[in-house]
């Protein structure tokens, strides 16, 4: 079964985007005094959670198997009939 390289990127991203936004969430707001009082760790923890889902239905995508088409199927009873197949 070959891994799909997005699925543990996208929940490494999960988890750490995870932690960024409870961090940022219980953390005192006067830390961020120096970065003009924006929550820099609740805002990039959001970011990290979106790429993370995103890689993560990508990679469920990908993992599907696709549908033969009608013409696929056609070739491959063909090459029975013929004993093409290998």
């Amino acid at each position: 079964m070959p891994l799909d390289i997005r699925m543990p990127i996208g929940l490494m991203f999960g988890i750490i985007g995870g932690l960024l936004v409870v961090y940022g969430l219980l953390s005192p707001a006067a830390i961020y005094q120096r970065s003009l009082g924006l929550n820099l760790n609740l805002w990039w923890g959001l970011v990290l959670l979106v790429f993370g889902g995103v890689m993560l239905a990508l990679g469920r995508r990908g993992r599907a198997t696709p549908r033969p088409t009608p013409e696929a199927k056609a070739i491959e009873e063909r090459e029975h009939r013929l004993g093409l197949e290998r």
